[in-house]
């Protein structure tokens, strides 16, 4: 048996750079063993498998190490797909996640864009566990759903911080997202999350549904830029629209092949 697989750069127009995806198309789920063993072979901070169900697609996620509830680069990845390889019809694609619920992507030219659920967030005490992981302190700590935002006061604080991952593995939540305010774009930031797996995710779509908010309060706006800061680096465009955001990018296909299941 061969499984037919994707691997697409998200949040950039070109490979080697944005964060890399694996897609995987599937005609009925496979068992959940089979998925996670896929997922660490491929290595990647994610792999997507859909199953075509009606007139959308049912969306999970996996990393090397667990499922997780949401993934952004994934989703669009998977969205680019669709509209480019899978024969999707149309400029909307209507996913449904059994973690996350209904998720839309809208093809507008070459920029796919995500509707997601807006993250609660809330202000925490800024404690020892916390300041450990980082180099030095952030100015404000919020906790969202699965993560924990650190607000520091320029964009090269975030450039120079470095992570303790055995710290922020410790931690309670999936990861931890850095931000401050850009130079060029309206806001900057990085994503940690040893304890998923991930050391540094290149470009994280589902931290996103926290920042966006976070920043549209702070700078009064509801459209804003963003570039995440890794090596490869991501750029993004978000829109605050209350309890959901938009979240827009672009991807490159870096290769297609097959996966041999015997």
């Amino acid at each position: 048996m061969t499984q037919k697989i994707y691997q697409v750069d998200a949040f950039t127009d070109q490979v080697f750079a944005g964060n890399p995806a694996a897609v995987c198309p599937l005609d009925h789920w496979l068992e959940d063993e089979l998925l996670h063993k896929i997922a660490k072979e491929n290595n990647l901070a994610e792999t997507a498998f859909y199953v075509k169900k009606q007139d959308q697609y049912e969306l999970r996620w996996f990393t090397p190490k667990v499922e997780v509830d949401l993934c952004g680069h994934a989703t669009l990845a998977t969205a680019f797909v669709l509209f480019n390889y899978e024969g999707h019809k149309g400029s909307e694609i209507q996913f449904h996640s059994p973690r996350s619920g209904r998720l839309t992507v809208v093809k507008h030219s070459q920029l796919l864009t995500l509707n997601f659920p807006t993250d609660a967030i809330q202000e925490i005490e800024r404690t020892k566990a916390i300041t450990n992981c980082f180099n030095y302190p952030p100015t404000a700590t919020f906790k969202g759903k699965t993560d924990y935002l650190l607000v520091y006061n320029l964009e090269s604080d975030i450039r120079s911080l470095k992570p303790n991952l055995e710290e922020i593995a410790k931690l309670p939540v999936r990861g931890v997202i850095v931000t401050a305010k850009g130079e060029h774009v309206d806001f900057v930031s990085r994503f940690f999350a040893p304890q998923s797996g991930i050391d540094e995710d290149p470009v994280t779509g589902s931290a996103h549904t926290t920042l966006t908010p976070y920043w549209s309060k702070v700078l009064d706006k509801k459209d804003m830029t963003a570039i995440q800061l890794s090596d490869r680096k991501g750029y993004l465009k978000c829109t605050y629209l209350k309890d959901r955001v938009e979240i827009s990018g672009q991807c490159a296909l870096y290769l297609t092949g097959s996966i041999n299941l015997n």
